[in-house]
């Protein structure tokens, strides 16, 4: 299964985001240690944009480790970087 599609269905599974955007942004870091090698596959440095209720409450830093701690496993793998912006509904759309 490809690292992207593991990603969105953990967070899916996770928070049932209103809204889930998943932007591979790995083609960016080619020349990086972490896109060398047979391990590639391509899928090393994301950035993700997710809305969900279960941000509600929270500060900025609780929601990207709830987002981590969902992805751990990724993150102690294939994935290098991982760029995280969580927002409420609430939030969507007023740049917080």
């Amino acid at each position: 299964m490809q690292v992207e599609t593991r990603i969105r269905e953990k967070l899916n599974e996770a928070f049932s985001p209103v809204e889930l955007k998943i932007l591979n942004d790995s083609q960016k870091h080619a020349g990086h240690a972490a896109m060398q090698g047979a391990a590639n596959t391509g899928e090393t440095h994301f950035s993700i944009t997710i809305v969900s209720e279960r941000f509600a409450g929270r500060p900025r830093v609780e929601r990207h480790r709830m987002v981590y701690e969902v992805l751990a496993e990724e993150l102690a793998g294939p994935v290098h970087a991982l760029a995280v912006a969580a927002q409420t509904p609430d939030e969507q759309g007023n740049g917080r």
